[in-house]
């Protein structure tokens, strides 16, 4: 199952469910995203039995699946990403035994073909590939393996990033504010079963194609997790419920052989030329770049659609 939101003009639109080939849908019988996952088990069947898709997706008017959000919570738990970006800003930390995970802006999803606004160019503006969540209720306490059970739906994130403020924040030791601006979600938000076989071990295990000005930019795939995102969900519940509508995060999508397959984010690719050349070569995004960015699975199909958003000044 496929699940879109279409502007209605309110700010957290119409739920529709979308048709197997991505081109019409059909009105959800009840109104938001927010609304079917507090009321999950009621409301999934009743969208899962229909099979009659009589309006055509006008791409323009989707919104964000879940246009805003009570929480988001990012992991970073990509080893190869990490720790490339830990030697590239001189971050010395202790190793810990359990996934890293900050909470973002979440009063705010942009779009997948909406403008991203930004401040200045000088604050390094940057692209995060990643795949992401969304849970029912989850009690606190809750089992990683219990956990699994809790997954109602997987999407496809840009976490944006603005590098230059990145650094001296994470260096406080009090975390990030104003170097995490809302993130964008790709168009649709699927049920797992829509991964088929690339749904395993709690990980997407999808190429997310990373195009940049209309050149291809990167193609990791998300099995690499060190953490499930059973596991991610079972940190964040540890010491409080989590509310159905959560998001959480994989954080950049990255694999160990990122000389090859390229990577997630420009900061991944200025930390390779860092270590291999002495200096990055590459800048980050101006006003009126694009980036786009697609999860396919291996026969090419695109579960959740793509993001594909221009940077502009605000």
């Amino acid at each position: 199952m496929r699940l879109a939101t279409v502007n209605d003009g309110t700010r957290d639109g119409r739920l529709v469910v979308v048709s197997p080939d991505g081109a019409a849908c059909a009105v959800s019988p009840v109104k938001t995203l927010q609304e079917a996952l507090e009321n999950w088990d009621d409301v999934a069947p009743r969208l899962a039995s229909i099979v009659d898709f009589p309006d055509p997706i006008a791409p323009l008017r989707l919104m964000a699946p879940l246009p805003r959000a009570w929480q988001w919570l990012d992991g970073s738990v990509f080893a190869s990403h990490g720790a490339l970006m830990d030697k590239v800003l001189g971050i010395d930390k202790p190793p810990v035994s359990w996934p890293l995970m900050y909470q973002g802006v979440s009063d705010k999803f942009y779009g997948p073909s909406e403008d991203v606004r930004m401040p200045d160019e000088g604050l390094q503006i940057d692209f995060e590939g990643e795949f992401g969540i969304i849970v029912d209720a989850v009690p606190m306490g809750t089992s990683a393996s219990d956990c699994m059970k809790h997954i109602k739906l997987v999407v496809q994130i840009n976490d944006w990033s603005l590098r230059a403020l990145a650094g001296p924040e994470m260096k406080s030791g009090f975390g990030w504010v104003q170097a995490k601006p809302p993130c964008s979600m790709a168009p649709f938000a699927v049920t797992t079963d829509e991964l088929g076989d690339s749904w395993r071990n709690g990980r997407a295990c999808l190429d997310l194609l990373v195009d940049w000005n209309g050149q291809r930019f990167g193609a990791a795939n998300g099995e690499p997790m060190g953490y499930g995102f059973h596991e991610l969900v079972a940190h964040a519940c540890r010491t409080r419920d989590l509310v159905a509508g959560t998001v959480i995060g994989s954080g950049t999508v990255s694999n160990e052989n990122f000389r090859e397959c390229g990577s997630s984010c420009i900061a991944e690719r200025r930390g390779i030329e860092i270590v291999d050349e002495g200096a990055p070569r590459t800048e980050f995004m101006r006003f009126g770049d694009t980036v786009r960015m697609q999860g396919t699975l291996p026969d090419g199909h695109a579960p959740f659609g793509a993001i594909e958003a221009k940077v502009v000044k605000a």
